[in-house]
């Protein structure tokens, strides 16, 4: 028992430690397929399957639903995503694919905020999708990193109308507008893909919007012509790690500003390292 408690502890320390250096932080916002639906059948359940260029690495963390850092694991949404099936996105790879090409980047912090079925306008500033993105955000500054990117993958719903197809390049713009604005990121780094799929027959409209974004500091991967999944909606999970390594060419580019450090202050490492031993303490008298 007290060599079980002596391993626990320094596992412990060894994760505190890791949490205490995520230095780069970047957030999975926009709506299913940035959520992941690789893998997933008939809509209701995940085939389980984890990709070698999706597994989990000591280097990258996720923000769970409860504001807690958690070692990042397949499916990435499944706690903020939670009223559909989640599957492969394209986040692990991603994260992957930069922690082994830029031995600079230090431990990643991903920060899951896509739902699916959600159309642009419903990420308006003040909004549901909205709030949640900005808590979340700050939240995750709280270990002291800066916000390196936003990965954004949406519009697949605002296919469906064609009104709505027209003022997609307005609301985006707006959207990401405010987003840099409240983050007091100016320069954002913003890495947006253009659609491979949608719900409705205007899928040409919202490419073109998001091809003919001018924005500064904005990237676009193209994700057209990459398979899908039977309902024709989803990247399959080949199609998820390909779009995560293009994701990955963008950002390490370097085109991109570095963000300014946040002056968020860091959790103090005691107070982790206290909480989690709290949790072993109990653990262990359950025995």
């Amino acid at each position: 028992m007290m060599f079980t408690f002596i391993w626990l502890m320094l596992l412990v320390y060894s994760i505190d430690s890791s949490i205490s250096q995520i230095n780069s932080v970047f957030i999975l916002a926009g709506q299913s397929n940035m959520a992941g639906r690789g893998g997933v059948v008939h809509e209701t359940t995940w085939d389980g399957y984890v990709p070698p260029q999706c597994q989990s690495n000591p280097s990258i963390f996720r923000l769970n639903a409860e504001l807690t850092w958690v070692e990042a694991a397949e499916p990435l949404h499944k706690d903020i995503d939670s009223n559909k099936t989640c599957g492969v996105g394209p986040g692990m790879a991603f994260a992957n694919s930069v922690v082994s090409r830029d031995p600079n980047i230090g431990v990643i912090g991903l920060v899951p905020c896509a739902v699916g079925g959600t159309n642009i306008s419903e990420w308006r500033r003040g909004s549901h999708l909205y709030n949640q993105l900005m808590r979340r955000s700050n939240a995750a500054l709280g270990s002291g990193g800066r916000i390196r990117a936003l990965l954004w993958y949406q519009g697949e719903s605002d296919t469906l109308n064609h009104q709505d197809a027209k003022l997609y390049k307005k609301r985006l713009t707006r959207l990401f507008n405010h987003l840099r604005s409240d983050l007091q990121l100016p320069s954002l780094p913003l890495i947006m893909v253009a659609l491979a799929s949608g719900e409705g027959p205007f899928v040409e409209v919202v490419r073109q919007a998001q091809l003919g974004n001018d924005l500064p500091y904005v990237k676009l991967v193209d994700a057209k012509g990459m398979a899908l999944e039977t309902d024709q909606l989803h990247l399959t999970t080949v199609s998820q790690v390909q779009l995560g390594h293009m994701l990955a060419d963008a950002f390490l580019q370097r085109e991109l500003p570095l963000p300014a450090q946040s002056r968020a202050s860091k959790l103090p490492r005691s107070f982790v390292f206290g909480v989690l031993s709290t949790l072993i303490f109990k653990w262990i008298l359950t025995f």
